[in-house]
Protein backbone atom coordinates (compact mmCIF):
# COMPACT_ATOMS: atom_id res chain seq x y z
CA UNK A 1 0.00 0.00 0.00
CA UNK A 2 1.50 3.32 -1.07
CA UNK A 3 1.67 6.31 1.20
CA UNK A 4 1.47 9.97 -0.24
CA UNK A 5 2.29 12.90 2.53
CA UNK A 6 0.64 15.81 0.68
CA UNK A 7 1.43 19.88 1.77
CA UNK A 8 4.86 19.55 2.47
CA UNK A 9 6.53 22.97 3.67
CA UNK A 10 9.85 22.26 5.48
CA UNK A 11 12.81 20.54 5.20
CA UNK A 12 12.05 19.25 9.19
CA UNK A 13 8.91 17.66 7.50
CA UNK A 14 10.88 16.12 4.60
CA UNK A 15 13.30 14.69 7.66
CA UNK A 16 10.29 13.15 9.15
CA UNK A 17 9.10 12.03 5.49
CA UNK A 18 12.66 9.83 5.26
CA UNK A 19 12.44 8.27 8.83
CA UNK A 20 8.93 6.65 8.33
CA UNK A 21 10.02 5.55 4.64
CA UNK A 22 7.24 6.84 2.68
CA UNK A 23 6.44 6.71 -1.37
CA UNK A 24 5.22 9.95 -2.24
CA UNK A 25 5.88 13.25 -0.81
CA UNK A 26 3.48 16.14 -1.93
CA UNK A 27 3.94 20.22 -2.66
CA UNK A 28 1.22 22.78 -3.32
CA UNK A 29 2.68 25.35 -5.81
CA UNK A 30 1.14 28.25 -7.50
CA UNK A 31 -1.76 28.04 -5.37
CA UNK A 32 -1.75 31.37 -2.37
CA UNK A 33 -5.18 30.06 -1.27
CA UNK A 34 -3.74 27.14 0.64
CA UNK A 35 -1.89 27.64 3.48
CA UNK A 36 0.49 24.80 2.54
CA UNK A 37 1.77 26.96 -0.87
CA UNK A 38 5.10 27.19 -1.33
CA UNK A 39 7.50 28.72 -3.79
CA UNK A 40 9.49 26.58 -6.06
CA UNK A 41 12.46 27.89 -4.66
CA UNK A 42 11.47 26.42 -1.27
CA UNK A 43 10.27 22.81 -3.13
CA UNK A 44 13.77 22.83 -4.49
CA UNK A 45 15.26 22.84 -0.91
CA UNK A 46 13.22 20.26 0.37
CA UNK A 47 13.10 18.01 -2.80
CA UNK A 48 17.16 18.14 -2.13
CA UNK A 49 16.34 16.35 1.60
CA UNK A 50 14.38 13.60 0.18
CA UNK A 51 15.13 10.45 -0.12
CA UNK A 52 15.71 9.25 -3.26
CA UNK A 53 12.91 6.54 -2.88
CA UNK A 54 10.64 9.39 -1.85
CA UNK A 55 9.11 10.05 -5.24
CA UNK A 56 8.11 13.90 -5.58
CA UNK A 57 4.85 15.19 -6.54
CA UNK A 58 4.23 18.60 -7.51
CA UNK A 59 0.59 19.94 -6.74
CA UNK A 60 -1.08 22.29 -8.05
CA UNK A 61 -4.52 23.52 -9.34
CA UNK A 62 -5.93 24.29 -12.95
CA UNK A 63 -2.46 24.71 -13.93
CA UNK A 64 -1.09 27.16 -16.95
CA UNK A 65 1.83 26.43 -19.66
CA UNK A 66 3.69 28.04 -18.14
CA UNK A 67 3.44 27.10 -14.75
CA UNK A 68 4.18 23.22 -15.65
CA UNK A 69 7.07 24.28 -17.75
CA UNK A 70 8.64 25.74 -14.48
CA UNK A 71 7.48 22.85 -12.53
CA UNK A 72 9.56 20.39 -15.37
CA UNK A 73 12.77 22.53 -14.37
CA UNK A 74 12.79 21.01 -11.29
CA UNK A 75 13.62 17.67 -10.42
CA UNK A 76 9.56 16.54 -9.77
CA UNK A 77 8.48 12.53 -10.61
CA UNK A 78 5.09 13.44 -10.65
CA UNK A 79 2.67 16.15 -10.98
CA UNK A 80 -0.84 16.34 -9.72
CA UNK A 81 -3.69 17.97 -11.25
CA UNK A 82 -6.44 19.17 -9.20
CA UNK A 83 -9.16 21.69 -11.52
CA UNK A 84 -9.06 21.89 -15.20
CA UNK A 85 -6.59 20.51 -17.12
CA UNK A 86 -6.42 21.74 -20.66
CA UNK A 87 -4.95 20.39 -24.20
CA UNK A 88 -2.59 22.89 -24.20
CA UNK A 89 -0.82 21.70 -20.67
CA UNK A 90 -1.59 18.28 -21.70
CA UNK A 91 0.60 18.69 -25.08
CA UNK A 92 3.72 20.26 -22.87
CA UNK A 93 3.68 18.01 -19.83
CA UNK A 94 6.41 15.55 -19.76
CA UNK A 95 5.91 14.19 -16.27
CA UNK A 96 3.67 11.56 -15.56
CA UNK A 97 0.45 13.10 -14.20
CA UNK A 98 -1.73 12.14 -11.11
CA UNK A 99 -5.12 13.64 -12.02
CA UNK A 100 -7.36 15.03 -8.90
CA UNK A 101 -11.03 14.69 -8.83
CA UNK A 102 -13.31 15.49 -5.89
CA UNK A 103 -17.30 14.52 -5.65
CA UNK A 104 -18.17 16.91 -8.33
CA UNK A 105 -15.88 15.67 -10.72
CA UNK A 106 -15.58 12.04 -10.61
CA UNK A 107 -17.28 11.04 -13.82
CA UNK A 108 -14.86 12.61 -15.53
CA UNK A 109 -12.07 9.75 -15.23
CA UNK A 110 -13.00 8.33 -17.78
CA UNK A 111 -11.87 11.03 -20.16
CA UNK A 112 -8.31 10.95 -19.14
CA UNK A 113 -8.02 7.14 -19.10
CA UNK A 114 -6.98 6.30 -22.18
CA UNK A 115 -4.19 9.05 -22.21
CA UNK A 116 -0.54 7.78 -21.62
CA UNK A 117 0.52 10.74 -19.43
CA UNK A 118 -2.53 10.20 -16.65
CA UNK A 119 -0.59 6.82 -14.72
CA UNK A 120 -2.86 7.75 -11.93
CA UNK A 121 -6.05 9.21 -10.16
CA UNK A 122 -6.20 11.21 -6.61
CA UNK A 123 -9.78 10.85 -5.32
CA UNK A 124 -10.63 13.51 -2.82
CA UNK A 125 -12.89 15.44 -1.03
CA UNK A 126 -15.03 18.50 -2.58
CA UNK A 127 -12.56 20.88 -0.72
CA UNK A 128 -9.04 19.32 -1.01
CA UNK A 129 -7.18 20.11 1.95
CA UNK A 130 -9.79 20.61 3.64
CA UNK A 131 -9.81 17.06 6.06
CA UNK A 132 -12.81 16.14 5.17
CA UNK A 133 -14.18 12.85 4.20
CA UNK A 134 -16.22 12.27 1.53
CA UNK A 135 -18.77 8.90 0.68
CA UNK A 136 -16.52 6.14 -0.40
CA UNK A 137 -19.17 4.10 -2.05
CA UNK A 138 -18.78 6.90 -4.84
CA UNK A 139 -15.79 5.18 -6.01
CA UNK A 140 -17.19 1.28 -5.89
CA UNK A 141 -17.59 1.78 -10.17
CA UNK A 142 -14.04 3.03 -10.83
CA UNK A 143 -11.85 -0.22 -12.34
CA UNK A 144 -8.87 -0.75 -10.82
CA UNK A 145 -6.43 -1.12 -13.23
CA UNK A 146 -2.63 -0.10 -14.47
CA UNK A 147 -3.34 3.36 -13.27
CA UNK A 148 -2.81 4.41 -9.88
CA UNK A 149 -5.75 5.03 -7.72
CA UNK A 150 -4.89 6.72 -4.81
CA UNK A 151 -7.55 7.64 -1.62
CA UNK A 152 -6.98 10.95 -0.31
CA UNK A 153 -10.03 13.04 1.85
CA UNK A 154 -10.22 13.14 5.19
CA UNK A 155 -7.82 10.34 6.12
CA UNK A 156 -6.29 10.17 8.87
CA UNK A 157 -4.59 7.71 11.52
CA UNK A 158 -7.88 7.16 12.90
CA UNK A 159 -9.79 6.15 10.42
CA UNK A 160 -7.14 4.58 7.10
CA UNK A 161 -7.41 0.92 7.86
CA UNK A 162 -11.32 1.50 7.52
CA UNK A 163 -10.62 3.34 4.67
CA UNK A 164 -8.16 0.55 3.11
CA UNK A 165 -10.87 -2.06 3.60
CA UNK A 166 -13.33 -0.78 2.08
CA UNK A 167 -12.16 0.81 -1.00
CA UNK A 168 -8.99 -1.05 -1.25
CA UNK A 169 -7.10 1.53 -3.29
CA UNK A 170 -3.10 1.54 -4.41
CA UNK A 171 -2.35 4.17 -2.04
CA UNK A 172 -3.72 6.66 0.26
CA UNK A 173 -2.84 10.36 0.79
CA UNK A 174 -2.84 12.55 3.64
CA UNK A 175 -2.18 15.94 4.41
CA UNK A 176 -4.60 17.46 7.21
CA UNK A 177 -4.72 14.57 8.91
CA UNK A 178 -1.09 14.51 10.09
CA UNK A 179 -0.94 18.01 11.26
CA UNK A 180 -0.40 19.72 14.24
CA UNK A 181 -3.44 20.69 16.26
CA UNK A 182 -3.37 24.54 14.94
CA UNK A 183 -2.93 23.40 11.47
CA UNK A 184 0.42 24.58 11.22
CA UNK A 185 3.27 21.98 10.33
CA UNK A 186 3.06 18.34 10.17
CA UNK A 187 3.48 16.24 13.14
CA UNK A 188 5.42 13.92 13.80
CA UNK A 189 3.62 11.41 16.03
CA UNK A 190 0.48 11.61 13.65
CA UNK A 191 2.63 10.61 10.43
CA UNK A 192 4.11 7.77 12.56
CA UNK A 193 1.09 6.87 13.71
CA UNK A 194 -0.69 6.77 9.74
CA UNK A 195 2.02 4.76 8.27
CA UNK A 196 2.08 2.03 11.27
CA UNK A 197 -2.13 1.88 10.69
CA UNK A 198 -1.35 1.65 6.65
CA UNK A 199 1.66 -0.86 7.12
CA UNK A 200 -0.11 -3.18 9.73
CA UNK A 201 -3.27 -3.32 7.54
CA UNK A 202 -1.20 -4.44 4.95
Amino acid sequence: MLIKICGITDVSEAEILNKYEVDFAGMVLFFPKSKRNITLSRAREIISVLGENIKKVAVVVSPTVEQIEEIQKAPFDYVQIHGEMTEQVLDVITLPVLKAFNVSDMGRYKEYHDNDKIKGYVFDAVEAGSGKCFDWSLVNDIPRDEKLFILAGGLKPENVSEAIKYVKPDGVDVSSGVENENGKGKNEDKIRKFVNAVKDYA
